[in-house]
């Protein structure tokens, strides 16, 4: 029987899905809906359920999402906690029914298959990276997600996001959609260009991918400049790694 991976990308303000073969390839055109608010956790098992149905019948699952996620438990996710998203209040209740949730359980059971769930920056870097070296992978989106790999393989997450940049400005506000649409995206492009070149030497990357939602924005003359280090990448391989994914997580996953 032929492995076919249901690969879900959740985002703050969307959710996608396909299924993909053993390659990778989407056995049929990814589907989208807007993220439901407000979410708990169940609510949002139910959806990724609901969407499954819609798909060819598949053998595995991966799931992305936003946030801190460690062994298919979420940590802290961000977004998810809020009354109606991204920028709008905290919701306590929200908040303590998501710290904790184990979500790779609860899909599993939800969906009768075996279903891996890393943070959606990691999905996405492992439709995209070479598998040698040092990789960095940071997606452009609602806020900024990241995804480290060393020698093709997934390094523990961190939430790079929430390191301040600019006095008690995270990276995630000062690059994220909200500030994009404020400064247009030839300032924004200049902006990412600054963010990319203070953390060079921080990380020393090997080659560094700019995928997300968002990559797209980046102006030509800006990604020219970055150098041959640096890889724009599109937003698909946030579904497309779910196949990948299964080879890259290091045996604790």
């Amino acid at each position: 029987m032929e492995q076919l991976t249901l690969s879900v990308d959740c985002g703050g303000l969307g959710i996608k899905a396909s299924v993909l073969d053993s390659a990778g390839t989407m056995r049929t055109p990814a589907v989208r809906i807007s993220t439901p608010y407000p979410l708990s956790p169940q609510r949002l098992v139910e959806t990724i359920a609901e969407l499954a149905k819609t798909l060819p019948q598949a053998t595995r699952a991966t799931v992305g999402v936003p946030g801190m996620i460690r062994h298919g438990v979420v940590v802290a996710t961000p977004h998810y906690i809020n009354v109606a998203g991204p920028l709008t209040r905290m919701d306590p209740e929200l908040k303590k029914a998501w710290d904790g949730f184990d979500m790779r359980q609860a899909l599993t059971v939800a969906l009768s298959m075996p279903t891996l769930v890393l943070n959606d920056a990691e999905v996405h870097g492992a439709g995209v990276v070479a598998g040698s070296g040092f990789e960095v992978v940071l997606t452009l989106g609602t806020g900024l997600g990241s995804a480290i790999f060393d020698g093709g393989v997934l390094a523990p997450h961190i939430e790079f996001s929430h390191a301040p940049v600019r006095r008690a400005t995270t990276y995630d506000s000062w690059i994220g959609e909200n500030e994009r649409r404020r400064l247009g995206d030839s300032f924004w492009s200049r902006r990412i260009r600054t963010m990319v070149e203070e953390l060079r030497p921080v990380f020393l990357w090997d080659r560094l991918y700019l995928g997300g939602g968002n990559a797209r924005r980046i102006k030509d003359v800006v990604i020219h400049r970055l150098g041959n280090d640096v890889v724009r990448v599109p937003n698909e391989a946030g579904i497309i790694g779910g196949v990948r994914a299964w080879s890259l997580i290091p045996p604790a996953q």
